[in-house]
């Protein structure tokens, strides 16, 4: 039986910056177990965000999973519960709840200086506290990350990731649209109460980032996916710290497992990734890693982190990876960035993305490292993202 691995560098694709001498941070990174893909493999562009969508890791990760977002998608948020074993009624809506710091009127920090989990719980406590009645149920995540749920009402509204808007003024991002004023209202009264609340007084004392609001956004009913198994005949698992990949990975029948210290930030355990995904090959056909971490440093604007999370990527991950491959008769891997965050802006872009693929019957053509240049020059363009599943198994 073949063997198969997808990496995902969140967030990877960049623009050529004045910091790296006109390289993007991919270029400028030492990768030389992703260039090897790229050299030895075939390396072409795909555009995993269609056209009238937000470019969002929702629907790019659902796109290169092989599942039309035009088809299967319902919002962020549903995905999310799903991760966390939330059962959502047919008519039930879920919100993303991030904990933000808002100053002088402009969305400041989309994740409150990366609140711990621990500081994270006791504030969604007060709000729990205050907030929720037999309609309003506010559920506990990972750091910043968490969700809210409508039983009973119905909207019609347009939300606005707070990622996508650093420094931007709040007034311009609310919610729009039928059920916006029940949202803003909650905004409204969370900043009451974390006004003085003793975590920010920790924070403040500390010079950390205060948490001054939530922020409601990703919203969607119950989210629904075919087994992927059906669909191709392979038995997954997916490794990753992010609670949208751990949804999806539940939606599609994948299995899941948890590495030790893996943050779904920059100080991820990229080493316990790559361990856990070698010895997953041992049971698993598809083996899917996912990184938050290059993706989280562009929405900080920091280049060297980018550049750092990239190589961690590289050694750490695709290196023992791709040698733990070559001991099987038939195999495949393939590398590739969900979508662009630019460091410059620090939001998402609907760009297409490179992708390398290399490994049993794939000849390499261009023989070019991995990059975004590098791959527009291949001639290889997969205009449908979901498409790029079916050609990595079986082309």
């Amino acid at each position: 039986m073949a063997k198969y691995v997808i990496i995902v560098p969140d967030g990877a694709a960049d623009e050529p910056l004045e910091e790296f001498g006109g390289k993007t941070p991919l270029e400028a990174a030492e990768t030389p177990n992703m260039d090897r893909i790229s050299i030895e493999g075939r390396l072409g562009l795909v555009r995993t965000v269609p056209e009238g969508f937000e470019p969002g890791s929702d629907v790019a990760q659902m796109s290169l999973l092989g599942y039309d977002p035009l088809r299967y998608y319902s919002g962020r948020a549903p995905i999310e519960a799903a991760a966390r074993g939330i059962r959502l009624g047919m008519d039930d809506w879920v919100f993303r709840c991030n904990l933000v710091t808002i100053a002088d009127g402009l969305m400041a920090d989309h994740s409150a200086g990366h609140i711990s989990t621990e500081e994270a719980s006791s504030l969604i406590k007060e709000l729990r506290a205050h907030l929720t009645d037999e309609r309003v149920s506010l559920y506990t995540g990972v750091s910043y990350r968490h969700l809210l749920v409508f039983k009973g009402m119905d909207f019609e509204v347009r939300t606005y990731p707070p990622h996508d808007h650093i420094g931007k003024p709040v007034e311009k991002i609310l919610p729009r649209g039928k059920g916006a004023d029940v949202l803003i209202q909650l905004i409204n009264q969370s900043q009451q109460l974390f006004a003085g609340h003793e975590v920010n007084k920790v924070r403040q004392d500390l010079g950390e980032n205060q948490v001054s609001s939530i922020w409601l956004w990703g919203q969607g009913k119950q989210a629904r996916l075919d087994s992927f198994r059906k669909r191709y005949g392979l038995q997954g698992v997916a490794i990753t710290a992010v609670d949208l990949v751990r949804g999806l990975a539940k939606l599609i029948g994948f299995d899941l497992i948890d590495v030790p210290g893996a943050t779904g930030f920059i100080d991820t355990n990229y080493e316990g990734k790559g361990q856990a995904a070698v010895e997953a090959l041992k049971k698993y056909d598809l083996v899917f890693v996912h990184i938050e971490a290059p993706d989280e440093a562009g929405h900080e604007g920091d280049t060297e982190a980018k550049k750092k999370a990239i190589e961690q990527v590289d050694k750490y991950i695709a290196g023992p990876i791709l040698k733990a491959l070559e001991q099987y008769e038939s195999w495949r891997i393939l590398v590739l960035p969900d979508h662009p965050t630019p460091v410059h802006g620090g939001a998402h872009s609907a760009e297409p993305v490179p992708f390398a693929m290399a490994g049993t019957q794939i000849t390499g053509v261009l023989q070019l490292g991995f990059s975004e240049a590098n791959a527009a020059q291949a001639g290889l363009r997969i205009d449908k993202g979901c498409e790029l599943m079916e050609y990595f198994l079986k082309s």
